[in-house]
């Protein structure tokens, strides 16, 4: 089972010696001591086997009243660590006669890349260390360096002779030219991700078709940069989690995130591309899923032509994708506590028609990073493209469901009248607030229409447990509370943490809780 870094046991003790004064270590009398540090161990975040990790940066002071030339700055380990080293734009492992000024500081930068297999023969993670050491003789001064490093499944393009790289194609372009990504299809020992190790993907790693990526609970997915999943024509994913027994640990869920584990990249969009079910591709499910810090975190394009869904998606949060978190071209979609927050564009969008139907879901946008011209909440018949437009018939049902943001409209229609445009509302928190007047006119935005909207409570804060840190859980003050449709809560009993709703059900994925005090 992969579990979480919690503690690092025990305390890495800076042993520091101090000698007489020596003139090979300053360009005037000096002692050791007139060195100081920013940290007394420098701690490198987890990084996986073979990858690099961020640079990471220690504070050196010369506390004295004279210049210091320092005769030797080094890893104890020398040239058989697998820390690299920079100062005063020098690399490597030993440097020689760094100088530093009387009062003043130098940075030294430290990275790392380590194939945990040349550590550990058995052990999916290692705590790596070494030192790092100022003067190399009799009298030094060492800080400890630490990182855990975690073992993984690399799974990636194969690389030529030629020095290009296996790709797939994605069909032609309106000019009749092939249209190519950097990826490869999963081999068949490939088609079950479970949770021994994470994986650790490169370009985009494809479902062959007729074959489904069975992805159990607890696996966790680490893309690269312009990384994803691709499921084609007649392929499926079936991406099943589970309830943890401890909701905060998430052991069994399954996770779809970057490949950098460093805390600073925890939340950023756009790190990887996608989950991209194709046209043609089939009988997608997901259930207990967190899809973090894609581009879009599905991509959904067409449906399969059948009458059951194309994708069942459960239990399920998109956060912090760059562009929108769940895009739907024509598809054919049923979604029960998905949560949805944190998008460059909307946080759901439904383009060209399709049939969808979501109970209990938390669909809002709290996104800070630049100006949002898009809801949380777009939905279309028709798209546009190279000056043509396209139209499709739309249905969409919202049931018990929660449409909030930071912005005074969240939730928006781009309609023709070339196609069926078909939407309904049942108990459910929505954002409108016309304050200019745009849509006075327009018919479909008339909300004392009981043929569409029924039971809705607009402009009302959900009252968030933290709603910029993806923390949508209601309050037990909330107007959400207690006012959810008492029949389709019965479809949908369990929240997405296992909360029985069937008794006074509230809006949105997350039934209410009383906020502890600060």
């Amino acid at each position: 089972m992969i579990r979480k870094l919690a503690v690092i046991i025990g305390i890495f003790t800076v042993i520091i010696s101090v000698s007489s004064c020596r003139e090979d270590f300053s360009t005037s009398m000096s002692t050791s001591d007139n060195l100081a540090f920013s940290k007394d161990t420098l701690y490198l975040d987890t990084v996986f086997s073979s990858i690099g990790s961020s640079t990471y940066q220690l504070k050196v002071y010369n506390q004295s009243n004279h210049d210091i030339s320092i005769p030797q700055v080094s890893l104890g380990q020398g040239e058989n660590s697998y820390f690299r080293l920079n100062v005063n734009g020098r690399s490597g492992k030993r440097l020689n006669d760094v100088e530093l000024l009387a009062k003043d500081s130098v940075y030294v930068f430290v990275e790392l890349t380590a194939d945990i297999k040349d550590l550990s023969q058995n052990s999916l993670e290692f705590l790596y260390t070494d030192k790092l050491v100022f003067d190399h003789t009799s009298a030094q001064q060492e800080v400890e360096l630490v990182t855990l490093i975690k073992d993984a499944v690399f799974l990636y393009p194969e690389r030529y002779p030629d020095g290009t790289t296996e790709t797939l194609s994605l069909g032609l372009d309106a000019d009749g030219e092939e249209i190519r990504i950097d990826g490869f299809y999963l081999e068949n020992n490939e088609l079950t991700m479970t949770n021994e190790k994470p994986y650790v993907i490169y370009g985009f790693a494809g479902i062959p078709s007729q074959k489904t990526l069975e992805i159990q609970p607890g696996a966790r997915l680490h893309f690269h940069e312009d990384s994803g999943l691709i499921a084609a024509n007649a392929a499926s994913i079936h991406a099943i989690g589970d309830v943890s027994n401890d909701a905060d640990l998430l052991e069994n869920e399954i996770i779809l995130d970057s490949d950098r584990l460093e805390p600073e990249y925890a939340d950023v969009p756009g790190q990887w591309n996608s989950v991209w079910l194709t046209q043609g591709s089939t009988n997608h499910i997901f259930d207990h899923v967190t899809i973090k810090n894609a581009s879009v975190g599905i991509l959904m394009d067409s449906n399969d032509g059948s009458q059951n869904p194309t994708l069942q998606i459960k239990n399920t949060q998109i956060y912090n994708s760059s562009n929108v978190g769940l895009l739907a071209r024509t598809g054919h979609v049923t979604a029960e506590n998905l949560v949805i927050n944190n998008s460059g564009q909307a946080s759901l969008n439904l383009s060209l028609g399709g049939t969808y139907d979501f109970k209990h879901c938390t669909f809002v946008n709290y996104w800070q990073k630049s100006y949002r011209e898009f809801p949380s909440v777009l939905i279309e018949n028709k798209f546009e493209a190279q000056d043509q437009v396209f139209v499709a018939d739309l249905k969409a049902d919202f049931s018990n469901c929660i449409i909030y943001g930071n912005e005074n409209i969240e939730l928006t229609y781009s309609i023709s009248e070339a196609a069926d445009f078909d939407v309904n509302f049942d108990h459910s928190l929505i954002r409108f607030n016309d304050y200019n007047n745009r849509f006075v006119d327009e018919q479909i935005y008339d909300f004392s229409n009981t043929s569409i909207y029924q039971n809705i409570i607009f402009n009302s804060d959900p009252l968030f447990k933290n709603k910029f840190e993806n923390q949508l859980i209601i309050s037990d003050e909330s107007p959400a509370k207690g006012t959810a449709n008492q029949s389709t809560a019965n479809q949908v009993p369990l929240d997405i943490l296992g909360v029985d709703r069937t008794v006074m059900p509230d809006m949105g994925a997350y039934q209410s809780i009383l906020f502890e005090e600060d």
